[in-house]
């Protein structure tokens, strides 16, 4: 039973680690930039999945005007992003520059008769249940639907850091476990052992009269 629930908690977090990871390390979407708008959003049991109005201004309201950024992608599903500062605070892309992307993303509008496509560096989900949208960081031109997204190197180094780090702990966890933890059962388990031994010795003398 023990084992057991060792290892639904082991899955349980590294299934939570992973949905970290992959909410806050940057992804890339070619798309094509449809419109833009701005639209009062109230910010209630998803607050967790907003940002923070811009920089400068008053961000403890319950809504608040936020930018919005229309796309359709390569392969012609629709995407829709928010555009919001994410300034000092978590997740770590000191985005500062909303206003300044939303007039980037508004100069990138094209149709599908004549389409140029961006790529869009973002982070999050879209969720239209939770109406949760991913917070675009940048916009580039590319050449075309097929271009490449590139390597994501920032990704890579911070798993692998992530990764050291925690083959680091496990490590040393490893050697305090085989130093201290098992010699220390070990001797309880011998000691329960030589007791439970002497209890039953000492039933049987009772039997035997």
């Amino acid at each position: 039973m023990l084992t057991v629930i060792r290892w639904v908690f082991g899955i349980t977090f590294w299934v939570l680690v992973g949905a970290v990871f992959h909410y806050t390390l940057p992804q890339v979407d070619i798309v094509r930039v449809t419109d833009t708008y701005e639209k009062r959003q109230d910010i209630g049991e998803n607050a967790w999945f907003w940002a923070q109005a811009d920089i400068g201004t008053d961000g403890t309201l319950a809504n608040r005007d936020v930018f919005f950024i229309q796309t359709r992608r390569a392969k012609g599903d629709v995407m829709v992003y928010r555009n919001e500062d994410t300034g000092w605070s978590w997740p770590p892309y000191f985005k500062f520059d909303t206003s300044n992307l939303q007039a980037e993303a508004a100069d990138a509008r094209s149709t599908a008769d004549a389409p140029q496509y961006y790529a869009v560096k973002h982070y999050g989900w879209r969720n239209e249940f939770f109406t949760i949208f991913p917070n675009a960081i940048s916009l580039r031109p590319v050449e075309g639907p097929d271009a490449s997204k590139g390597i994501p190197y920032l990704n890579i180094f911070i798993l692998a850091l992530f990764g050291a780090v925690v083959y680091g702990i496990w490590v040393r966890w490893r050697r305090f476990r085989m130093a201290r933890i098992d010699p220390t059962l070990e001797a309880i388990e011998d000691d329960f052992a030589e007791k439970s031994g002497a209890v039953t010795r000492w039933l049987g003398t009772w039997r035997k009269k």
